[in-house]
């Protein structure tokens, strides 16, 4: 299986595997192709050579359409990666029929995007809405969860002030990494719009925000409940740090 990951040196795109073609603009290390997505010929070119069979793509604006016009011109599938922020969070869980309802630019752009994907009648293309992400990560202030790393490890005396009221549900990447290669590799048809979410709530003094995803669907999707195989935030975060096993409680 041939896959194209666009900003694969952030967060998410670090975490993707198979026969990976690698794209980054503005971070362009290792093995990752330097490629500018705002060049139409450049991006026909490199897609045309490397003939994938998915694209994963976490964009926002008008590039999506492009990408999914290129999908139903080069026959590929795209993922279009997306965001929970396309809802307000005054109604969780949220399941994949909701009707978006975005309170910031970021949610309307990732909004706006998903619109324009499933535009393209042609394409054959899914909008993967996911949660705010933890895990590795080229430095902790690519996510509104490792950046809390430096937060409680700062010993310079300095105060923060964290919100308690909203509920997030962070989610690892390499966990939705490990969820891509499954679905990539499903024979079947696929829904038009897919939740992924880790099952535990935080708020953002606990750990994060407010919105929870109905990935009920997604479960039955790939084979019944307990299929998503979610880490547990609390362990990996233990383990990642080697603080050793949380205690019981901590548990889901």
């Amino acid at each position: 299986m041939k896959v194209i990951v666009t900003g694969a040196s952030g967060v998410l795109g670090t975490a993707a595997g198979h026969d990976v073609l690698g794209l980054a603009h503005s971070r362009p290390k290792e093995a990752l192709v330097q490629l500018d997505l705002l060049d139409p010929p450049v991006v026909e070119k490199a897609f045309t050579e490397f003939r994938p069979d998915y694209v994963a793509a976490k964009l926002n604006a008008d590039l999506p359409a492009r990408l999914a016009h290129l999908a139903a011109a080069l026959k590929y599938k795209l993922v279009y990666i997306s965001t929970d922020y396309v809802f307000d969070g005054s109604a969780p869980p949220y399941a994949p029929a909701a009707q978006p309802s975005p309170v910031n630019l970021y949610g309307r752009t990732k909004r706006d995007g998903e619109l324009a994907v499933l535009a393209v009648p042609e394409a054959d293309a899914v909008v993967l809405r996911v949660p705010v992400l933890y895990g590795p990560a080229p430095k902790n202030s690519d996510t509104a969860v490792n950046i809390l790393l430096d937060v409680v490890q700062d010993q310079s005396g300095k105060q923060y002030k964290m919100d308690h009221y909203a509920t997030r549900f962070p989610t690892n990447t390499v966990d939705i990494g490990a969820f891509l290669v499954r679905l990539v590799a499903l024979a079947k048809p696929l829904p038009r719009i897919l939740h992924y979410s880790a099952p535990e709530p935080f708020t953002k003094y606990e750990m994060c925000l407010n919105c929870q995803l109905d990935t009920a669907a997604t479960e039955e999707l790939l084979g019944g409940p307990g299929s998503l195989e979610c880490s547990l935030f609390q362990e990996w975060w233990a383990e990642h740090l080697g603080v050793g096993k949380p205690e019981a409680s901590a548990s889901k």
